[in-house]
């Protein structure tokens, strides 16, 4: 399998710090976990992003979304933008598979705190998704609670990019997408804070594709003797999770969620009509603790000067991550022949 990242072609991105292994999981608590199916008809699966090592319904963390296009069917939003605060780990996978999913998590929320003896009388799993029917037969819906168990238990720090999980089938800029990551250092009052991201690429046109000031899409369509397009469309979707442990508080945390924006259109991205851009983000820093009446809760959070240095880290490690995950995917062959490259033999 191509582990090349995009840093292995000599291309550096932004000028901040990164993490030890520039990915989400630099965050403290972080793991995250595949599932992949691959056959002559599937190029699908599912990837897990465990947000901590605890048991997190009982210890919710600070969470927020943002939807830059609406395009898609993502679950569990809409309670993440009304309280705040994140009580499962989060999910992803292809479009019409989101039901069985979103299920299997409360499959493991429910045995997890069934152990731990927490009561749970509701719980809201939050799924993402992206369509990959163009390399997977979507509409058996192949994966399976087992698949979704089975991420879980492979969630790890150093996990594999690409064309895996659920990443297996999205297509990015015409060449094959995947999953993709990335992380930047931040510096403040003399303490180090991560911020990572992690992506589900299946958006974007070829012809706008762009690597720092290299214009990529244009030369891969002029290589392969192709016409332009009078209209290029920036249609498919992504899903982008950012983790930070940074103090902020859930309004902050949308705040720098918007911010992705930035790395996706330094990309080449423009959001098409047909592109589901969405972001959810979490922190591990301000837990909110289950239960009790009339209670009050202290944290701590950044002022809003120093979401600036937020900023600028979300933006690099999108703009990374995108490109990460075209790196590190190798061609896939659909069912009916058709060949999407990966981009790797043309850096």
């Amino acid at each position: 399998m191509n582990r090349k990242r995009l840093q292995d072609y000599g291309v550096r991105i932004g000028c901040m710090e990164k993490g030890p292994l520039n990915k989400i999981t630099d965050v403290p608590g972080v793991t995250v976990g595949h599932a992949t199916i691959r056959d002559a008809r599937h190029h699908t699966g599912v990837t897990v992003i465990m947000p901590c090592e605890d048991n997190m319904f009982s210890r919710k963390l600070t969470a927020a979304s943002y939807v830059l296009n609406g395009f898609g069917k993502s679950q569990g939003l809409v309670q993440i933008d009304e309280l705040g605060t994140l009580e499962t780990p989060i999910a992803l996978t292809n479009t019409l598979n989101i039901g069985v999913v979103h299920d299997a998590m409360v499959s493991y929320m429910v045995d997890r705190c069934a152990k731990d003896r927490i009561p749970l009388r509701s719980v809201n799993p939050v799924v993402g998704e992206c369509n990959d029917a163009k390399l997977n037969a979507i509409a058996d819906r192949p994966v399976t609670k087992e698949h979704v168990f089975a991420a879980i238990d492979a969630a790890c720090k150093d996990f594999d990019e690409g064309d895996v999980g659920a990443g297996a089938g999205t297509t990015c800029h015409g060449l094959k997408g995947g999953i993709g990551s990335a992380s930047r250092v931040i510096s403040i009052a003399g303490k180090d804070y991560t911020l990572g991201v992690l992506v589900q690429s299946n958006h974007g046109s070829l012809q706008e594709l762009t690597i720092g000031t290299r214009r990529i899409g244009e030369e891969i369509i002029a290589k392969r003797n192709e016409k332009p397009l009078e209209e290029p469309n920036d249609r498919g979707s992504i899903m982008m999770v950012v983790a930070t442990d940074l103090p902020v508080s859930d309004r902050q945390l949308r705040r720098i969620l918007k911010r992705c924006a930035a790395g996706l259109a330094r990309c080449g991205s423009y959001y098409g009509h047909g592109s589901g851009d969405i972001m959810i983000g979490f922190s591990p820093t301000n837990r909110m603790t289950g239960g009790g009446m009339h209670a009050v809760l202290t944290h701590q959070v950044l002022t809003e000067y120093t979401l600036e240095l937020a900023f600028r880290a979300v933006a690099e490690a999108t703009q990374e991550a995108v490109l990460n995950s075209l790196c590190c995917a190798d061609d896939v062959t659909a069912e009916n022949g058709e060949v999407v490259e990966g981009i790797g033999k043309y850096l």
